[in-house]
């Protein structure tokens, strides 16, 4: 990483680094009100980042929790108790299933 950074000092001497800009090519283009705006910039100017770079950075950490909430399962206590004990515990297999198994366990042997 040596030299692939740039070295930034704010009003308070705390030198921060910033990695370089990937290679943008796409674009999108938003509305956004007055207020908000205000917002954003001054956010952006916190971290030392332009307002559009402020906002793909903003817009990816929403779009990785988002897409890292739709692979958790959220489970009240005893909808987790009822699961462990179903796993440790399993029911029967109902009889279709068992079918089901065998004709499985016929068809791999037969493919090898």
């Amino acid at each position: 990483m040596y030299g692939e950074l740039t070295y930034i000092a704010d009003e308070n001497r705390v030198v921060s680094t910033v990695p370089p800009e990937p290679n943008r090519t796409a674009r999108i283009e938003a509305r956004i009100a007055p207020e908000a705006l205000a917002v954003v910039r001054r956010a952006a100017e916190i971290q030392g980042r332009s307002v559009s770079d402020f906002i793909v950075a903003a817009a990816q950490d929403a779009a990785n929790r988002t897409i890292e909430e739709t692979h958790l399962i959220r489970l009240s206590i005893e909808d987790q108790q009822r699961f462990a004990q179903l796993l440790l515990n399993p029911p029967p297999l109902p009889p279709a299933l068992k079918r089901a198994q065998k004709a499985h366990a016929r068809l791999i042997a037969k493919s090898q």
